[in-house]
C-alpha cells in the first residue's frame, strides 16, 4: 500500500461531510487534485497569465513555455514517439469524436464496419453510432464473457476484413475489467484496420506505452489524474494525423488564410484551433509530475491490493452482488455493485449522510447496464489517497444501509 502521507498532499480530504470525515469513493468520475496541481494554476493566472505563440513579450513567452512544457510532459508520460503525436483536448470525449468525424469521414465508408464491445462508455459508442448512420457503416459490438471480460477468440470473430475502425475502453468505468489492448490491436492490424483506445480510466492507475501498446490513437482526461477538469490528450501516430483534416477553424491552427483558400499549421497546432487550454495543460503538466513522483507501478499495485480488500470485505455484507471479474488481478480499483433490493441513488444518498461519497446509476454506459441487465449500479472507485479504513468506512455504511432499508420496509 501506498503511504498515507499521500492525503495530506489533497485538502479537500481534510474536510467533513454531513458531521463525518470524508471518505471519497468516486475518482473515476473524477479526481481529487494535490496542492502541486492546486499552485500550478493558480501560479499561472498570478504570474504569466497570457495567451501563448502569439506574442513576444514575457508573459507570453512564459505561458508558452509552461503550456509546451506540458505537452512535452505528456510525451513522456505515455511514451509516445514524438510531441507531434500529442494534440490537446477537452477530454477524452472531444478526443474520440476528433478521430470519429476526422479519421471516421475519411475512411469509412458504406458497408465498412467499426467495431466496439458492449462495455463501453457511451462517448465510445455514440460518435460511432453517428459516424456509422452517416456513412452506412455497420456498427458491431463483440460480446463479453460471463464475467465481463474480452476473449480475444470473440475479437476475432467479429473483427473482419470490412473492419475499418476497433475502438475499446484500456479499462471498463463499471466492470473494472482490464482489456488486452496490445493483443486486440495485433487482430484489427491483421485485419487492415486501425485501433482506437479509451484510456480514460487506464492512464491515471497505470504506466501507459502506445509504442508498446501500437494503438493507432489512444484519449484519456486530465480531471481523472490528479489534473483540471477541461483538459484532455489525443495520441496519434503521426503519419496518421498528418493525412487527417481539422474539424475546429479559426485562429492558431491556421498558417495562411486568403480570401477563398487557407491552409493549415503543422502538428499538432492544427487540431488546437483558438486560445487553448493553457491553465489546464500547465496543471496537467503537474499532476503527470506528482504521479511520477510516486511511481505508476505502486499507483497500480495500490490500487489492485485496495481492490482486493474492498472485494473481500464487501463479499461479507450479505445480498451485495458485485459486477465484474472478482479476480483483482483482471480489474483495476474500482467495485460496482447492488444491495438487495435497495436502489443505487438511495443506497448513495444513505453513505452520503454518513460523508462516504460513492457513484450511483448507469455510470454513461447503458448498453452495459442493459447486458448486466440492471438499471443502475453503485461503483466505489479508489486511487492513490484511499487506504484501507476507507473501505472499512464503506462497509460499514452499507450495513448501517441494509438495516435502514430493513426497518423501512
Amino acid at each position: 500500500m501506498l503511504s498515507k502521507d499521500i492525503r495530506k498532499h489533497f485538502p479537500i480530504l481534510a474536510h467533513e461531510i454531513n458531521g463525518h470525515p470524508l471518505v471519497y469513493l468516486d475518482s473515476a468520475a473524477t479526481s481529487q487534485k494535490p496542492q502541486q496541481v492546486i499552485d500550478a494554476i493558480s501560479n499561472y493566472y498570478e504570474h504569466d497569465n497570457s495567451n501563448v505563440h502569439r506574442g513576444v513579450h514575457t508573459l507570453g513567452n512564459r505561458a508558452t513555455e509552461g503550456y509546451e512544457g506540458a505537452r512535452d510532459k505528456v510525451r513522456n508520460f505515455i511514451n509516445a514517439k514524438s510531441r507531434e503525436e500529442i494534440i490537446f483536448t477537452r477530454g477524452t470525449t472531444t478526443a474520440l469524436n476528433i478521430v470519429a468525424q476526422s479519421y471516421g469521414r475519411a475512411n469509412v465508408n458504406e458497408g465498412d464496419e467499426i467495431v466496439i464491445t458492449h462495455m463501453e462508455h457511451h462517448s465510445n459508442i455514440i460518435p460511432w453510432q453517428q459516424l456509422a448512420k452517416e456513412r452506412g457503416a455497420v456498427l458491431k459490438y463483440v460480446d463479453l464473457e460471463e464475467d465481463g471480460t474480452l476473449s480475444l477468440e470473440e475479437v476475432r470473430k467479429v473483427v473482419t476484413e470490412r473492419t475499418k475502425i476497433v475502438s475499446i475502453m484500456h479499462v471498463s468505468n463499471v466492470l473494472g475489467t482490464m482489456n488486452p489492448i496490445k493483443e486486440i490491436t495485433e487482430i484489427a492490424h491483421a485485419n487492415g484496420a486501425v485501433m482506437v483506445v479509451d484510456g480514460a480510466q487506464a492512464a491515471p492507475h497505470m504506466k501507459v506505452d502506445v509504442q508498446h501498446l501500437d494503438c493507432d490513437f489512444y484519449a484519456f482526461s486530465g480531471h481523472k489524474m490528479g489534473g483540471p477538469t477541461g483538459i484532455g490528450v489525443l495520441y496519434g501516430k503521426k503519419d496518421l494525423l498528418n493525412k487527417m483534416e481539422p474539424i475546429e477553424f479559426g485562429g492558431e491552427m491556421i498558417d495562411f488564410v486568403g480570401l477563398q483558400e487557407s491552409t493549415w499549421k503543422e502538428l499538432p497546432w492544427k487540431f488546437e484551433g483558438g486560445t487553448p487550454i493553457i491553465a489546464g495543460a500547465i496543471g496537467l503538466g503537474a499532476a503527470i509530475d506528482f504521479l511520477e513522483e510516486i511511481g505508476l507501478d505502486k499507483i497500480e499495485r495500490h490500487e489492485h491490493d485496495l481492490a482486493a480488500y474492498a472485494i473481500k470485505r464487501m463479499s461479507e455484507v450479505e445480498g451485495l452482488t458485485i459486477y465484474g471479474p472478482l479476480d483483482p488481478e483482471k480489474r483495476a480499483g474500482l467495485v460496482t455493485f447492488n444491495l438487495n433490493d435497495v436502489h443505487p441513488h438511495d443506497l448513495a444518498t444513505v453513505l452520503d449522510m454518513n460523508g462516504i461519497a460513492v457513484r450511483a446509476g448507469h455510470h454513461c454506459a447503458q448498453p452495459l447496464m442493459k447486458w448486466l441487465d440492471v438499471s443502475a449500479t453503485a461503483r466505489a472507485s479508489f486511487y492513490i489517497y484511499n487506504t484501507e479504513e476507507d473501505v472499512d468506512r464503506l462497509v460499514d455504511g452499507l450495513r448501517m444501509a441494509k438495516e435502514y432499508f430493513n426497518d423501512v420496509n
